[in-house]
């Protein structure tokens, strides 16, 4: 399969850019900045593209004779910004324009593509306190603008893209190692203010980054053990955490006994400096699949103790 990855500079797109040529597909990144990347890979070739209109890049997603097309969206900016109307509209618009190019180019296609695996994340259900929450669960209206209000409009993007099949990936935080969200925390716990960060009560969906990349690749219709179908898919763990408990596993993970709690203030004041959002930390949401439990799906990392010692204490990894 040919698979175009819009955004695929980006820490996923890296991640799943390796994987599937490692698999032998040629992987095609659109980026804005081509040669700046490594991909650990020399099958992986790079076109430009200005993620919001349509170019020559459009060719990319012609078949030419080969058997299959794919595209998978990951194209925007950074969530990691304080959550300002500015920064907010940026994330959002970046999203939006990105996503309504790559469908303008699909229309263009004498034959649709035939999976599209459009990124999204569980924080479109915003902050959801004890809600459990599925594929089935509705999206609010009214969410949180730098949750929500960026997520409902980029999954409205890619509705009628043209595609025989379009996978909605609602992601929720990927445990890698030497990633920012995982450095972070590390962080805390080093420094021994890791006892809880805010309340501590907030939940925290997760998944390993190998089992995202099973989940992506049985989005692309790459695993025949696996059918998803179309629409939205929880990426998430079985087992959500909250946020004392996350913080636990990171103090035994590191060899750490103990750690003071890190109030709200001291979180909002830290988030102040690191210029980022505080809300990525002090709110949560209980997401885990359904769609992914009905397809049959095994997760190799389905518990957090499991999680941090593969990526921690040396396991095997990718």
């Amino acid at each position: 399969m040919k698979i175009v990855v819009a955004g695929g500079s980006g820490t996923l797109g890296r991640a799943l850019s390796r994987d599937l040529a490692g698999r032998g597909h040629e992987v095609v990144v659109l980026t804005r900045s081509p040669g700046r990347t490594d991909y650990g890979s020399g099958t992986v070739r790079e076109v430009a593209w200005d993620a919001r209109t349509v170019g020559p890049w459009a060719d990319e997603l012609r078949a030419d004779g080969r058997d299959a097309v794919a595209v998978v969206n990951l194209a925007g900016e950074l969530v990691d910004a304080r959550p300002t109307a500015r920064n907010v509209a940026a994330l959002r618009d970046s999203r939006v324009h990105a996503t309504a190019a790559l469908v303008s180019a699909a229309a263009r296609l004498d034959a649709p593509v035939e999976r599209w695996l459009q990124a999204s994340t569980t924080a479109v259900y915003s902050d959801a306190g004890e809600t459990r929450l599925t594929e089935s669960s509705p999206v609010p209206e009214d969410g949180l603008p730098q949750m929500t209000g960026v997520v409902r409009p980029w999954e409205a993007a890619a509705a009628g893209a043209n595609a025989r099949h379009l996978v909605v990936l609602r992601t929720s935080i990927v445990l890698d190692a030497g990633t920012p969200a995982l450095d972070r925390l590390l962080l805390l716990v080093r420094l021994g203010v890791g006892g809880t960060v805010g309340p501590g009560d907030q939940w925290f969906s997760w998944i390993h980054v190998d089992d995202w990349l099973a989940v992506a690749r049985a989005g692309l219709g790459l695993d025949p053990d696996v059918a998803i179908p179309d629409g939205p898919v929880i990426a998430a763990a079985p087992h959500p955490v909250r946020n004392r408990d996350l913080m636990a596993a990171l103090r035994r993970a590191s060899g750490r006994r103990f750690g003071i709690p890190t109030p709200v203030p001291l979180v909002r004041l830290g988030a102040f400096f690191l210029r980022t959002d505080p809300l990525l930390a002090l709110t949560g949401r209980h997401a885990t699949s359904e769609v992914l439990d009905r397809a049959g799906f095994r997760f190799r990392h389905p518990t957090l103790d499991d999680a941090l010692a593969d990526l921690l204490g040396g396991g095997g990894g990718r």
